[in-house]
């Protein structure tokens, strides 16, 4: 962990829900904004997000991170989510947590692409800012269909060809006119370049929009900003350039960096 965030604290709690318990960690309070970091599919939790949540909360902003259902600390079988339950999930948290008058800034990793851009469709404008970490959409028939054991109706949905360009995902980001981050990993051997394009497509559509290239990194990124603290600190300052003034203004970054950016509308 950095120097910047190892003495950032970090406060467990839980959350009942549905039925479930919910957990995840706070950090900070009121300040320039609420940052929610959504972890992925498979083994994903909140706990390797910690230290890029505490760079966010270092900075002044209030920070979240959650587990899922079936994830980490919290209950409940993972066979038994679903893109809905993870939206409906992540609301609940932010709802209890983050008071409504702060500002959002949205960061989800692979599988919570789709999550943040849900999220984006329900907060509006209130998101000040999104950052996506090798982000997966999906096709509009999986987001209520719960995730199974890999065999089933999830599954066979999301493995059909081509199903992921009618997600709804691709128009609620290509509508979004905040601050934007697209984070590439080098090698991705699970979400296939050309959904990484159209999601690029959609953010510079209107978005301040930044893609933020790892060229070392593989798809588990979470993990690889877990371990790279350089990485990190550069991801959250792009992040948070410029947000509060309604303007972007480039930030000078250290020598070997490869951030590129493409500017899109201001709202």
């Amino acid at each position: 962990m950095s120097e910047l965030s190892s003495f950032t604290p970090l406060t467990s709690f839980t959350y009942a829900h549905d039925g479930e318990r919910l957990a995840g960690v706070l950090g900070g309070g009121p300040g320039r904004a609420a940052v929610v970091l959504l972890h992925g599919a498979g083994n994903g939790s909140e706990e390797r997000l910690r230290p890029l949540l505490a760079e966010f909360v270092a900075r002044g902003c209030r920070g979240l991170a959650l587990d899922f259902s079936g994830h980490g600390n919290s209950t409940g079988a993972l066979r038994e989510l679903s893109l809905r339950r993870r939206f409906e999930q992540a609301v609940a948290v932010i709802d209890a947590h983050v008071p409504a008058a702060e500002p959002l800034v949205l960061v989800g990793f692979s599988m919570s692409g789709q999550t943040v851009a849900d999220l984006v469709r329900h907060y509006g404008e209130r998101v000040a800012a999104l950052g996506l970490c090798a982000p997966a959409v999906y096709a509009p028939p999986a987001w209520d269909v719960p995730f199974g054991e890999g065999d089933g109706r999830f599954s066979e949905i999301i493995r059909t060809p081509g199903s992921w360009r009618r997600s709804p995902a691709l128009e609620a980001l290509r509508a979004f006119a905040g601050r934007a981050v697209l984070a590439v990993p080098g090698t991705d051997a699970v979400i296939p370049p050309e959904v990484t394009e159209a999601v690029q497509d959609a953010l510079a559509a209107q978005a301040q929009f930044t893609r933020f290239e790892l060229p070392d990194a593989e798809h588990r990124l979470g993990l690889w900003f877990r371990d790279h603290a350089d990485d990190r600190r550069d991801f959250a300052d792009a992040l948070l350039t410029g947000l509060g003034d309604r303007g972007w203004t480039a930030k000078q970054l250290p020598e070997g960096r490869t951030i590129t950016g493409l500017l899109g509308r201001y709202a």
